[in-house]
Formats: C-alpha cells, structure tokens, sequence
C-alpha cells in the first residue's frame, strides 16, 4: 500500500491524514514542533488555532456554515471534533482551544496507518507522494524548497491575532452579557463605550506604537485580519461600524444603544478566559495592556496572552495548482491549507479534505473528485486554481458560489439558504 507525507499538522493535515488513514493509507504525518516551534504556536499540539477559537457561523445563510454542513456530510473528523469541543458563541462555531487540539492529537496519535514524525521536513521528498499542509506559518527553509519546486517567488501577507484576558479580572459592574440581536443565549460580553470613553480610547489607539515589521518587506495586510488600531486610521468612525458596533445590542441598564461595544467571546470550555473579538493588534505588548485597560470593564483585566502580528505565507495556487490541488508541474506533490490561499479554518479543513480524496483518486488511476461551484467546497477550490492576474487568499463567501437560477429573491437571508439547500442536495449527489 502506497504511503503518503503529509507535511504539517495543522486543520488541513490533520484532516487528510485521517481521510487517507481511514481509508487504509499509510500517512507520514510531519509536525516540526515542539523540536522547532513558530513564532505565534504556544503548544506542540495538532490543529492549534492560532487567531481565533471560532470557524466561523453554522448558519446556512452562511458560505461558512454550508462548508461545514457539506464536510459534516463527508465525515470529517475536525469539523466533528469542533462540534464536541464547542463553546457559547451564538449563531458561530467557536471551540475550547485548548480541548480542540488534545482531541484532535489524541486521535490521530492512536489511529492506524498514521505514524508521527516530529521533525522539520526542510526539503520536499524526491519520492512517494506528498502534501504539503504546512500552512501560512511555513518554515523558510521548506518554502525555498518549495519556491525552487515551482520556480515562483515569495507570496506573503501579514496576520494579526487578538489578546485574550481571564473572566475573573473583568468588571462585571460595567459590563453586560448580551448575543447581538439577541441571536444566542447571552454569550457575549459587552463593555459599553460613552462618546467620550470612545474618543479617548480611539486617539490613544491610533497614537500607541506598534511592533515594526521586517525592514525589507512591504506591509501587506489580510483585510479579514486587519490590525484593530490599523482599521482605526481609516477615520473615526470606522471603528463603530466594524469591532466596536453597537448596532444589534441593548444596554439592560439605560435600556438604550450604546455609542460603541467592544465584544468578548469564551475562549475556553470552562469559560474562564475569553477573547477580544475583532481585536488583533500589532501594538507593542505594554501599549496593548495600557490601551485596551481603557475599554469599561478591563480597567484590571489580567491579560493570559498578548495580541502579535505574524507572516503568512501562500503559493500562487492560481498558477500552479489544479482543481484537485495537485501540482501541474509534478503529479506526485498536492497542496492543501492556507498555503494555498483558501483562507480561514473551515477552508483549511476542507482543502484537506479535498486533496486526500484526490492523492486516492490519483494513487487509483481514478477520475479526480472535482465539486462544481454550486457547493462552497467547489467554490473555494474553483477560485484559488482559476489562474488570475492579481490572486489574494480569500475564504469561503456567497459571492463565488452559483447564483440561484430564475426568479430572483430579494431576501439575502431566504436567498442564501436556498442557494445552501441547492448545494447540499447536490453534495448528497456525488460519489467519493
């Protein structure tokens, strides 16, 4: 039986090394760390997340929700491990970090044909078959590799990730818990700004210094990930219509809107440590401590982890992938992950899904498993291997799934969930 590398075990390794593992494939699964660790990884566990502990809404009004509605459909066992792990987030997908990563390297450590190997993989195998899943986080060594592979140069942009503060430390004198438009049960925590709480705060944001990038890089920035105090240079009132909307939310004390909310989200099964939302940051870490010591209610939050801003890395998958997310110019090498520009969790996962599906298929002199853009799966690998002249990573939206045919409705919400039905019948259609 054929055995295949997958390098990195991150969302979309993990998931492919248990669909080829399941499926009775010997899977080489390489993790560098705890031997070599990243500059934002805290742990030496598999499917750390990074940024946020949420995969975004399970709404099927939703493009996030329906990927995960279509991988759920496919057995997959991250997107299962997500559904045991989750945590209160309203309408979202939010998970206990810590708990999600031990069951997710749990289980692959004690699965069949997997064998862990914890060590750099610095040069792409001259043999077998491989996937590379090393994400946006990719060492530079193995990036060389792979720029000399693909003869490409370097894709990059940045990353911010967003701190994290302990319950117990939040004023809940000053503070409210409230899900916006009252879709959940009261998961958020809200710190309610007044006009002048919010001036104050927004001129000591814009003014805080930062971290400086590499002197030799251009400062490219995800817009989905966009540092909270860069979004603030954009003019004042940015802020209120993006992290600190109060739209959707009711003080219960003056029983009226405040001028601006910033939310927090449980970060942990136990619900002691919650995370800023919407608050990634550059800012140097004292900076960070005496600004966000500003908003009510974190006067004396204890802060467990400090926002940081990071690379990431991704190949032109535009140009040198195709839809089964194999390499054009050498069958034996597939890409799956945010290395490839399918951006966010969910698209990691089902990237990796997808690549594995399609190693079999090839390993089998079988057709590739290709899904038309009527389902969000399809869409993602449709849009990161249609070769574009200025390719950016982007994540699972309603904008690159198939529009409904005929009669148009109005509705946004009616509109999406129609377009959703439509693609998981056609997802309960195919044949792996």
């Amino acid at each position: 039986m054929e055995t295949i590398s997958v390098i990195g075990a991150g969302l979309a390794g993990c998931e492919a090394a248990y669909q080829l593992a399941k499926r009775g494939y010997k899977v080489r699964l390489y993790e560098m760390r705890p031997k070599k660790m990243t500059e934002v990884h805290t742990t030496e566990k598999f499917g750390e997340l990074v940024c946020s502990n949420s995969l975004g809404s399970n709404l099927l009004s939703n493009a996030s929700g329906l990927m995960k509605e279509e991988l759920r459909y496919f057995d997959s066992l991250l997107v299962k491990i997500a559904d045991e792990s989750k945590v209160p987030a309203g309408q979202a997908l939010a998970v206990d970090r810590e708990g999600f990563s031990e069951k997710i390297t749990n289980y692959l450590r004690n699965m069949e044909n997997i064998e862990i190997i914890n060590e750099e993989v610095e040069e792409l195998p001259k043999e077998g078959y491989i996937l590379v899943t090393s994400g946006p986080l990719t060492s530079d060594s193995l990036f060389e590799s792979i720029k000399k592979e693909t003869g490409e140069s370097d894709l990059y942009f940045y990353d911010a990730v967003a701190p994290i503060v302990t319950l117990e430390s939040i004023d809940k004198e000053k503070v409210y818990f409230q899900s916006r438009y009252d879709k959940g049960d009261g998961e958020y925590i809200n710190c309610p700004m007044s006009k002048e709480e919010y001036e104050n705060f927004y001129n000591e944001l814009i003014n805080a210094e930062r971290f400086p990038l590499k002197s030799h890089e251009e400062e490219k920035i995800f817009e989905a990930c966009m540092p909270v105090e860069r979004i603030a240079t954009r003019g004042f009132q940015t802020l209120l219509y993006g992290p600190l909307k109060p739209k959707g939310l009711t003080n219960p004390r003056t029983e009226t809107r405040d001028f601006a909310v910033v939310q927090l989200r449980q970060d942990d099964k136990e619900g002691k440590l919650y995370n800023l939302v919407g608050f990634q940051t550059n800012l140097k870490w004292p900076e960070q401590k005496r600004v966000f010591s500003m908003i009510p209610g974190l006067e004396n939050a204890e802060f467990i982890r400090y926002g940081v801003m990071h690379r990431n890395t991704f190949i032109n998958s535009s140009k040198l992938l195709n839809q089964s997310l194999n390499l054009k110019s050498n069958e034996r090498i597939f890409f799956a992950g945010q290395i490839t520009g399918g951006e966010g969790y969910i698209a990691a996962i089902g990237t990796g899904f997808m690549a594995a599906i399609n190693i079999i298929r090839k390993i089998e002199n079988r057709e590739p498993f290709i899904l038309d853009d009527r389902s969000s799966l399809g869409s993602i690998i449709k849009y990161i291997t249609e070769e574009k002249k200025d390719f950016q990573p982007m994540g699972p939206n309603f904008g690159i799934i198939r529009s409904l045919e005929g009669k148009k409705i109005k509705d946004k919400i009616e509109r999406y969930t129609k377009i959703s039905e439509i693609a998981l019948d056609y997802i309960k259609s195919v044949e792996l």
